[in-house]
């Protein structure tokens, strides 16, 4: 009997409340997608009169954002770097061996050759192992090293490789 009593008292309290609410659909003003959802249909009034308000194009007042100007021109390096740090680009590669244990030798022997070059080891064609130089943006802006290394190593030649941008000449 008291849960019956507790009932009623609730539905009578909510039946006093009426929610007059409707599908809305909307379109997103930045990208242009549609939003979907329910809302009161005295809530979307006192919205669009709001949104009313901003877009009078009349008001001397009210002032359209000024609009900025985009050059149509290529991106800098660290303009790409700020969106991607990670990029195709190109390094040099010094020479392809079959072990690691010659690998690791020519690595300490390019380190102490050109000291102003980050050398690595790339293990992805096991067993053999790819010695990589430098990190570049394009094939012209590695075209110096390669010449230098060239005189040490005759194989080497600039490959396409992800880079780190911040990393990249």
């Amino acid at each position: 009997m008291n849960n019956l009593l507790k009932l009623f008292i609730i539905a009578t309290v909510f039946s006093f409340y009426q929610i007059d609410a409707q599908y809305i659909v909307k379109k997103d003003t930045l990208s242009g997608t549609e939003l979907s959802f329910s809302l009161d249909e005295r809530i979307n009034d006192a919205l669009e009169k709001v949104e009313g308000n901003c877009n009078r194009s009349g008001d001397s007042s009210v002032k359209a954002p000024p609009k900025i100007l985009v050059a149509n021109r290529e991106l800098t390096n660290a303009e790409i770097c700020r969106k991607n740090p990670k990029i195709m680009g190109f390094k040099i590669q010094v020479v392809v061996v079959k072990s690691n244990e010659e690998a690791s030798r020519i690595s300490s022997e390019f380190r102490n050759n050109f000291r102003n070059l980050k050398v690595e080891k790339d293990a992805s064609l096991r067993p053999n192992y790819k010695i990589l130089a430098g990190s570049y943006f394009s094939k012209q802006s590695a075209a110096d090293d390669l010449r230098n290394i060239k005189r040490v190593y005759p194989s080497a030649m600039v490959i396409p490789y992800a880079v780190f941008c911040v990393e990249a000449k």
